[in-house]
């Protein structure tokens, strides 16, 4: 199949931080026989054509490369809520998305658009596709396009847009439940999560040593990653434990405001901000720290994780992971089976399980087998691209 993949954010290399599951999937479609062509805007120091791993990628300019800081890490809404000011630079970029869309759509015939993340992406190709010959459309919703964009109008975009594709996909259950409840009919939609390299790069380093006293945190810097709720958790866990260190992994809005907290509770010493990392270097820190903690919360503007995927990756380098109560979080993590589940935003109930895993490593270790276990089945990408290609398939015939 020739496939269009529709992108708002797309890594530059294989050492940019920008999150890289749109990449892996292309890639790995590619890897399957099929041609992959990624329609994305542009980046700083990237290039407008080129090929990167046999996928073929097409970077936009919507504007002079200075003013292109719509798109980067967090997605669009968080670069919003950095900066209200780049609301301004939306009307360009959907202008220039949707010339480059048909004149890629006039240049070339697809059998399929896969479009990542319904608004904007998916509402461009369900007005524009029509005029190109009504190439079916899969629209994959992950997160921040259906819970960071509630208002009316937003539903009513969503609606519109899940009517004409063929199929959209969510990548968690509950994300799912809340389509249905604002009127897409079930039938209309798949669960089908991004993936994980569970085989190859997220595993066991080998040579590197666990330390039983290291806590992880990885994850952009922002509200909904909860890091606020960590760092009161852990000036509790440090009365009992002062030899257990946390790394938090990522950079982000809150960053300043996160290291001032750490300072304040007395947790200097003991939390090391390492800032934001490639994938490439993300085992080797995932396999010296015993117990990854991923304490996301719902925001204030109502925005939550769409599934988590660095639980996953946690968990496939052997760690022992605890999570909060987010439903979204329930299609990884089940409590006393494959982690352990905290409640979202109470320090207390993080502390109590990390307190728990730490007198316990025996515990630590038997959650840690059944998740990568299970972990295998549903979410590394062999699994998860042989579904999308399956899927494809299906909406062709």
């Amino acid at each position: 199949m020739n496939i269009l993949v529709l992108a708002s954010t797309y890594p530059r290399s294989a050492e940019d931080t920008t999150p890289g599951f749109v990449h892996e999937l292309s890639r790995r479609l590619v890897g399957l026989g099929h041609e992959v062509v990624v329609l994305t805007p542009h980046l700083p120091d990237s290039a407008t054509d080129e090929v990167m791993d046999g996928v073929r990628v097409r970077r936009f300019r919507y504007g002079l490369e200075r003013h292109e800081t719509l798109i980067g890490q967090g997605g669009i809404v968080s670069r919003l809520r950095e900066r209200p000011l780049r609301v301004l630079l939306v009307p360009l970029l959907l202008v220039a998305y949707a010339i480059a869309l048909l004149r890629m759509g006039r240049g070339r015939r697809f059998d399929v658009v896969h479009a990542h993340w319904i608004i904007p992406q998916g509402l461009l190709a369900a007005l524009l596709l029509p005029l190109l010959g009504g190439t079916p459309l899969v629209c994959t919703a992950h997160g921040g396009d259906l819970f960071a964009l509630r208002a009316p109008a937003f539903r009513a975009l969503r609606r519109l847009v899940t009517a004409r594709s063929a199929c959209v996909t969510v990548v968690s259950h509950h994300m799912r439940d809340v389509l249905t409840r604002e009127g897409v009919p079930a039938d209309r939609i798949r669960v089908a999560s991004m993936g994980v390299d569970l085989q190859t790069r997220f595993v066991p380093v080998p040579g590197v040593a666990r330390d039983p006293a290291k806590v992880i945190f990885v994850g952009r810097l922002v509200e909904k990653k909860g890091v606020r709720h960590l760092l009161d958790a852990m000036r509790l866990v440090h009365a009992s434990h002062p030899h257990v260190r946390l790394d938090i992994v990522g950079d982000g809005p809150e960053r300043v405001a996160l290291e001032a907290q750490s300072a304040r509770l007395g947790l200097a010493d003991c939390v090391n901000f390492l800032g934001g990392k490639p994938q490439s270097a993300l085992p080797q820190l995932y396999s010296a720290a015993a117990i990854a903690v991923v304490p996301s919360v719902v925001d204030r503007g109502g925005d939550q994780e769409g599934l988590g995927l660095v639980t996953v990756e946690a968990i496939g380098c052997g760690c022992a992971v605890v999570v909060s109560d987010l439903e979204a979080i329930r299609d990884v993590v089940t409590d006393g089976v494959n982690g352990l589940v905290t409640r979202a935003a109470d320090a207390t109930s993080l502390a109590n399980a990390i307190v728990r895993l730490l007198d316990s490593p025996a515990l630590g270790t038997q959650l840690a087998a059944r998740a990568r276990a299970d972990a295998l089945e549903k979410f590394d990408w062999q699994a998860v691209t042989g579904r999308y290609g399956q899927l494809f398939e299906q909406v062709l015939t």
